[in-house]
């Protein structure tokens, strides 16, 4: 596969019309200021000490000359697969959810192998999975609407049904089960949100959308849930006992949000959707920031973040993965706003007014990835791979003054690109023993020693999510 800035495609160009770039500022504005007071009516604080949040720096040598090492891979599944956990920390083994209506536990065997030790049968195909590690509860929701609910025994070797909860009339996309609230918590295709207390079985409380919920991402101390549709907005929800209320709706994606990853120690969302991009948003800042990650050139599938080495993994369609290094202190500065080029005061093509008045026909806009001035592509005729350190592995367009001043550095690339050798779909990670497992479109799982990549450095006390 490619290394990331050796890919040819034309840069994802956000420097787009005026009404364009200022409905964004006015986007994460916005946000700021609902995200300030809506945390603070709900009793939502930052923690203290860890709300650093940083983008990317420069990966050791190291790093950029390591790979993902296959250590095993396990195929014959008759449909797609939707959801794979890793079981912690007990075996070393996997659950996997399929739509060929089948929940199986593999383990790895003496021999080095994984082999599966439960296959069990639903009626309906299975859309999702969630397992709790301590409890070993299992919850699989399934295309007719109904949960079930199972026991595995502590060899792993036996699985014992314990009920149905009939929550809908259509499949859940994501699930999270909650232990100290005894609920599950659930994105359902009829676009809805539910919690359903799994002790008795009754529905506790709901939230409808507007478009399809599509993934599903929950802060157990707060009880609050990040919720992203098919529209492309991610919807902060506040669970209390009774009720669900709205704390705010982040905007920035210009396509569906496949997945999202929540870091509750320095507070910080993650988000990949379908315009190959990956958000990460600043909760705990509470300022609104929001850094844009470009390196794929397909549909982000899944994220994981390592706290230990503040790196973020990400699978995608394009046949791989990426490692980016989220640890900077460095925040590049806003775009201009003008109605006209800050070079050579030619008038944007919405100034209908200095249109008019100069007789002249109005300019595209963009701004220069560098300096961030409002120019028209006379002065901004060079691309350049200039800001990896802001997020963008692609080449993006600079102004001819700021192209000269660029220095070699200023140009590494700040992400790895390793290759998947299958479209990822949905990607896990044991943090303590360095393993990833990743499932593609061709229904094979494949187990990955992630170690050469991320480092040995990794904390073996580290809680996945």
């Amino acid at each position: 596969m490619k290394s990331i800035n050796s890919i040819s495609e034309p840069p994802r160009d956000c420097d787009h019309t005026k009404p364009k770039c200022t409905a964004m500022k006015m986007a994460v504005n916005l946000y700021g200021r609902a995200f300030r007071h809506s945390l603070l009516s709900a009793g939502v604080t930052s923690r203290q000490g860890c709300c650093h949040v940083n983008l990317a720096t420069k990966i050791h040598s190291r790093l950029q000359s390591s790979r993902l090492v296959l250590l095993s891979k396990m195929e014959g599944h008759q449909d797609t697969v939707t959801a794979m956990l890793l079981i912690l920390p007990k075996e070393d083994g996997m659950i996997i959810a399929s739509k060929d209506r089948t929940i199986q536990v593999w383990l790895k065997r003496g021999s080095g192998q994984y082999w599966p030790s439960i296959d069990h049968t639903m009626a309906s195909p299975c859309s999702a999975v969630a397992y709790h590690h301590d409890s070993r509860q299992i919850f699989v929701p399934q295309d007719n609407g109904a949960i079930m609910e199972f026991h595995v025994s502590e060899d792993f070797n036996k699985i014992k049904f314990v009920k149905i909860h009939p929550a809908h009339q259509n499949g859940m996309s994501a699930v999270i089960f909650s232990v100290t609230v005894e609920c599950v918590i659930g994105t359902i295709h009829d676009k809805c949100v539910s919690q359903m207390c799994t002790h008795s079985g009754s529905m506790l409380r709901g939230q409808f959308f507007t478009s399809w919920a599509l993934c599903l991402q929950y802060d157990f101390d707060t009880q609050c849930a990040f919720v992203g549709d098919y529209s492309g907005q991610i919807t902060l929800l506040k669970l209390e006992q009774n009720t669900c209320s709205v704390i705010t709706a982040l905007k920035g994606h210009e396509g569906s949000i496949v997945c999202l990853w929540w870091d509750p120690v320095q507070w910080s969302l993650f988000s990949g959707a379908s315009d190959d991009s990956i958000i990460m948003w600043d909760i705990g800042g509470r300022k609104g920031r929001m850094f844009f990650l470009q390196g794929h050139h397909d549909q982000v599938q899944s994220l994981c973040y390592l706290h230990p080495t503040r790196q973020l993994a990400s699978g995608s369609l394009d046949v791989g993965t990426a490692m980016w290094n989220m640890d900077i202190s460095k925040e590049g500065p806003q775009c201009s706003e003008s109605d006209a080029c800050q070079k050579c005061e030619q008038p944007c093509f919405w100034n209908i007014k200095q249109m008019w008045e100069t007789k002249t026909l109005g300019l595209r806009q963009h701004h220069c990835r560098k300096c961030r001035q409002a120019i028209c592509r006379k002065y901004s005729s060079e691309r350049s791979n200039y800001h990896p350190i802001m997020g963008f592995e692609f080449q993006v367009w600079v102004c001819d003054s700021c192209y000269n001043s660029i220095k070699d550095e200023d140009q590494t690339s700040l992400a790895t690109s390793h290759e998947g050798k299958h479209n990822i779909s949905h990607m896990s990670m044991d943090i303590a023993r360095g393993l990833m497992v990743t499932c593609g479109t061709d229904r094979i799982v494949k187990i990955w020693n992630m170690m050469p990549v991320v480092g040995c450095d990794l904390a073996t006390g580290f809680c996945p999510h």
